[in-house]
Formats: structure tokens, sequence, C-alpha cells
């Protein structure tokens, strides 16, 4: 019943009778949803992280449990008061379950419009102070469930991109640090510190600022938008695939992260996603919906975000994407990672004679480890090799590899004639670049938002709104040339084409093309390993060192003034 219907009852004189009787009753049901939604959301710890389906009735059941409760606490406020001594701090507990819900379940679809469900209720907790009498109790414990609410709330908005309400959100958690701290002289100090330590360096990991005409910075926005991917035109013969599930893996040793995110996976995640909408007007809950309710678009490539894996972790994710994919469709593999070079020297040349990228050691392995590097026949063992891809390969198959040893992906041979392609990010950078590789990869940063990527190699770190939409525009129909370039090529490998009928893909290829043709432009990428690869080859002539292709970049880099980084006469310099 609602509060207003409690007080009609409570003030009238016939039911006196009734009153605690309605009242413990009312108690009694809120305590059997409150234990029965806790112990289906700590049995949320036990659903097996990979395969698509099998979590979804139990997360189902979960989201109704806690709409229950959410309602009957809302309706019953006051004798919930009265009788049990509700605290506004256990409504804030409530709320941030559900918000840990909705972010869980945006990481098991990949469907950005569950970010703004959980950005909602993280955004009433705080608007509604539901922990704002916490720091009066005694009892560090409830201290640090609003730590943790701030660092989980930090986590959505930058998903979301809502940087001006991470900054803020960043200096209330420092100051309920430094309260919490000071009080109850805790051990996880350096940890909290941590926290912040990350989240700032998240923060300024872009290279290069856009500023409204106040001097306030501009927030820009890298998922895929309804212009963003260069249009299909008629006569563009490509393949009916659809990219469906994606793996973004980081092990950088030492690339800014927050969370268990770098900043590679970061961006990357952002390019295989559409801008979210808004839920509310599109359905009521999730695995709830009917399906004539669903979205008319087409919806995001399921993804799996893996950090530092070990290779058995890798691999298990990898066979459970192969085996849920459906016909007609894409996996994506990212590799955003260390690379490791092969110890000895091999007289074959297969495909685990080049090393690979680093795959997280187990500690308990690294006495075998030692063992194994006294003996240079045998090959690396916390390692992904080429090799260990070619099972996969019965598939179409999309691999990014941005590390410092992507070249080894180059030496891949298609067994089974499924399309393939492999996209390499460069092996080294110019010395002048060097020092940014902890905030993040170049050759990421053009697949994920390729201004702000030729903005920074041509010098430039800051940008006035009006120039930066001015040149966006610029760089769409440069993607639109490149998509002519590479549908008209009469020698380009199929696999490409057989790609391209993707947007994400599309996106991505036209994007790599981009990067690959500055870089060869560029005055001071002059050694091979500064140039991105790709398996199989592209026909440098009629995409990468394309000479209507470079005269739109010299003309990009006209507008902004930054002719004089880029060689003009590159044709004769080849």
């Amino acid at each position: 019943r609602s509060e207003f219907a409690l007080k009609e009852i409570m003030s009238s004189g016939g039911a006196e009778d009734d009153i605690p009787q309605a009242e413990r009753k009312t108690v009694t049901d809120f305590c059997y949803l409150l234990d029965k939604s806790k112990q289906l959301f700590n049995g949320l710890r036990d659903l097996p992280q990979y395969g698509q389906k099998q979590w979804q009735s139990y997360f189902g059941r979960t989201f109704d449990v806690y709409t229950k409760l959410w309602k009957f606490q809302q309706q019953h406020r006051q004798v919930l008061d009265n009788r049990y001594g509700l605290k506004r701090w256990q409504i804030g507990e409530i709320a941030s379950k559900i918000g840990q819900l909705y972010y869980h379940y945006y990481l098991r679809t990949s469907e950005t419009s569950y970010l703004n469900e959980a950005f909602s209720f993280y955004s009433a907790i705080r608007q509604r102070s539901y922990y704002s009498q916490v720091n009066k109790e005694d009892r560090p414990e409830l201290v640090v469930k609003k730590l943790r609410y701030y660092a989980r709330f930090i986590v959505v908005c930058l998903l979301l991109n809502k940087m001006d309400i991470v900054k803020d959100l960043v200096k209330e958690l420092s100051d309920e640090i430094e309260d919490y701290t000071h009080r109850f002289n805790t051990e996880d100090q350096v940890e909290w510190n941590l926290v912040l330590q990350e989240v700032a360096a998240f923060i300024e990991a872009d290279p290069v600022m856009v500023l409204n005409d106040d001097n306030t910075i501009v927030i820009t926005s890298n998922r895929l938008s309804e212009t963003g991917a260069p249009l299909l035109e008629q006569g563009m013969i490509v393949g009916q695939l659809a990219l469906a599930d994606a793996l973004i893996i980081g092990n950088c040793n030492n690339q800014v992260k927050f969370s268990e995110l770098t900043i590679d996976m970061f961006r990357m995640l952002q390019a295989l996603e559409r801008e979210p909408m808004n839920l509310a007007s599109q359905m009521n809950k999730p695995g709830m919906q009917e399906s004539a309710e669903k979205p008319a678009r087409r919806e995001n490539p399921h993804k799996y975000l893996l950090y530092k894996p070990t290779f058995s972790q890798l691999y298990t994710f990898l066979a459970a994407s192969f085996k849920e994919l459906p016909a007609n469709s894409v996996l994506l593999i990212y590799l955003s990672a260390t690379g490791v070079f092969p110890s000895g020297r091999s007289d074959s040349e297969g495909p685990y004679d080049f090393g690979g990228v680093l795959t997280n050691s187990n500690r308990d392995i690294i006495n075998g480890d030692a063992i194994h590097k006294r003996n240079q026949s045998y090959k690396e063992m916390h390692c992904l090799h080429p090799g260990d891809l070619y099972p996969f390969t019965r598939k179409p198959l999309f691999i990014i590899v941005d590390s410092s040893n992507s070249v080894a992906y180059k030496n891949f041979t298609n067994l089974f004639g499924q399309p393939l392609v492999c996209l390499l990010s460069p092996t080294a950078y110019p010395k002048a670049l060097q020092d940014q590789s902890q905030r993040g990869s170049l050759f990421t940063l053009f697949l994920n938002n390729p201004l702000m990527a030729f903005l920074f190699v041509s010098g430039l770190s800051s940008m006035r709104r009006g120039l930066w939409e001015k040149c966006q525009d610029y760089l769409r129909k440069i993607n639109r040339d490149i998509a002519q370039l590479l549908t008209h090529s009469r020698s380009i490998d199929q696999s490409f084409l057989q790609f391209f009928g993707d947007e994400f893909l599309r996106l991505l290829l036209t994007r790599f093309i981009f990067c690959s043709a500055t870089m060869r432009m560029h005055k001071i990428f002059r050694e091979t390993r500064n140039y991105p690869e790709s398996y199989p080859q592209l026909p440098r002539d009629e995409t990468v060192e394309n000479p209507h292709l470079q005269k739109h970049i010299l003309e990009l880099a006209s507008i902004l003034d930054v002719r004089n980084v880029f060689l003009e006469n590159t044709l004769d310099d080849y």
C-alpha cells in the first residue's frame, strides 16, 4: 500500500487493532525481499563469465526482486522508518545494487543504454544524499561501502564520457578518503589513494583538448553515431557478414588503467559500440522485453573485456565466443599487449617461431618458466602465438594487434579459406613520440579517434570547437573516399571486402588506411617499423599510398596549418 493509504489507516479510528498486524506484515515482507535480493545478488558471482545464455533468466529474477524491493520501500517508507528503523544509507545500498546490476548487464550484453540506467540510479544516490549520514556512524565498513559506490559511479561516468561529473566525483572521493583515513587510521589508505591516482591519469590520457569559446573542454564521444561509418554506395560489392562478438584484451605492462580497463581497452570498446539511446523510451527492464519492442537498429556486437588474462583464460573465452558465433558472423580479437620475442634461433618459420604477445603468468608457474628458458629450443609459454589462433580461423576472424611484436602475426596462413584479416600496429614509433605510450597506443587512438591522433602527430595539443567540427566533416569525406578506393580496387584481397559490409569493421578498415597513409607521409615516420601493416597485404598504390588520398591528407593538414609536418612529394620518395 502507498504511504498515503497507510496514513489513512493510522488516522482512522475503526481499524486500530489491525495496525500493528499490518505494520508487522510490512516489516516482514520487507525483510524477506531484502534477504532474497542479497541472496540473488551474491549468486551473480557464481554465474559463468562466458557463454551468453545461461545467465539471462537468473539476471531477470534478480531484477524482479530488486524492482519489488525498491517500490516496496518507496510505498512503505514511513512504517519502515518507524518500525524497522530504515536508514537512508540502507536505501542508498539498494539503489547502488540496482546500479551495479545495470552495469553488469551492460558488461554482459554490450548494450550501452543500460549504462544510462546505472547512471540514473548512481546519480540519484548522490542527489538525494543517501550516504551523507554514514560518516556520523562509527563503522568503517559503512564508509568503505560509500567509497566503493564512488569508484563504481566513476567507471560508469567514464564509459558515458561524462568527464565533468567525473572530475566532481574525484574531488568528493578525495575528501571522503581523507576523512576516512583520518578517522579510522586504516591500512587500506594506500589502495584508495592509488584509485585516485589511476582515475586522474585516465582523465588526462587524451593528448589533445577541444575547447569551447569560453575555454571549457568539449567532451567528444567516439562511439558509432548515425553519420559515423561511410555509407555503402551503389555499385559497391561487399560481403554480408556482421560483427557479432569481440574479445578486447589488455596486457600492457605500464599503461594507464582504471578498474580493470586499460586506456587502450577503453578506447577500443567504444569503437565497437553505438551511441547509447535512452532506455526508458525503449523497454522496461533487461531480458524482459518482447521482440516486437526491441529497437529497430542492429545491436552492438557482444564483447568480452579481458584485463591481463592468462593463456588458459584467454583460450576459454575465445572458445566460448567461437562456439556461440552465429552463422554469417565475425569474431573480432583485439590484442593490446607487450610483445614477446622468440628466445632462440629457429631454422623453421612456422606460426610458433616469431613469438607473439604476452599473456599473464600465474606466479606458481614461474619456476617452470625458468627451466624452459635454459633450453633454447622451447617456445615461450606465456605468449599468444599466431599459431594459437589457427583453430579459430575456421570461422570469419578479424584480428587487431597493437604491440611491439605485432609483425609476428604477419606470418599468418589462411588454412580454411574463411575471411581473415589482421591489422597490425607499428612495432616502434619515432623517438619524439615514444614517451606517450603510457597514455595509450597511437595506433589504437587512430582506430578510436582518428582526428585526435592526427592532431597529436601534427604537434597540436588543443583546438577550438569550430575548427574541430570542420575537420571532422572533412575526415568524413576522406573516409567516404577511402571506402571507394577499397571497393574499386582491382587487386585487393577479397577478405577486406567480405568484412566491409559491417559498419563497425568498415569504420575500422577506413581508419586503419587513414592511419597508415598519414604515417607514411609524416616527416618523422621514416622507418618501415613505424608503419602499420596488414595480413593480407593491402595494394599500396590503390590504398595507403594512393595520390588522391595523399592530396586529402595534405588538405586536412592545410586546414590545421600543419602542412610542414608532412612530405609534399611523397610519390617521388618511394
